[in-house]
């Protein structure tokens, strides 16, 4: 077994802390839909799966379900996102906490609402997307469970 190297400074009083929230949105050829953070946005031209961040008073599952319908125009529920992993990682002016779901039933075909590329991707073409460094490190064991 091996283990990817990372390193994690301490979290300090300068470094916010954000709760964000993504999805795997599996199809029934098994690809997972990738979406491209559109030009204007932090690190805008990577690819990420969709989601977002978690409001004051919301739990990650509602924030989910909310922030798919924003960005994508799909309809699902609560029940039916399963808890796949998490993404720990300390940007240099914030740490992400980011609890990963997958999701196969869902009403609608997903659209670009928020002026991002769309993408399915089958698990071997994911490495052909370039990922921000939060998602790059979960895609090993992404990779496992899918």
């Amino acid at each position: 077994m091996s283990c990817i190297d990372v390193t994690m400074p301490p979290l300090d009083a300068n470094r916010r802390m954000v709760l964000v929230a993504a999805a795997l949105l599996i199809d029934d050829q098994n690809r997972v839909l990738l979406a491209q953070r559109p030009a204007g946005k932090n690190m805008a031209g990577l690819w990420e799966f969709p989601g977002g961040k978690v409001d004051a008073g919301e739990v990650p599952e509602v924030a989910l379900v909310r922030e798919l319908r924003e960005e994508l125009g799909i309809e699902t529920s609560v029940g039916c996102l399963q808890p796949l992993t998490f993404a720990s990682y300390a940007y240099p002016d914030f740490h992400l906490l980011m609890p990963l779901y997958a999701c196969r039933v869902w009403q609608g075909t997903p659209q670009p609402r928020e002026g991002q590329t769309l993408a399915w991707a089958t698990k071997h073409e994911w490495r052909n997307y370039k990922m921000p460094p939060a998602d790059d490190v979960v895609l090993p064991i992404l990779f496992e469970l899918i």
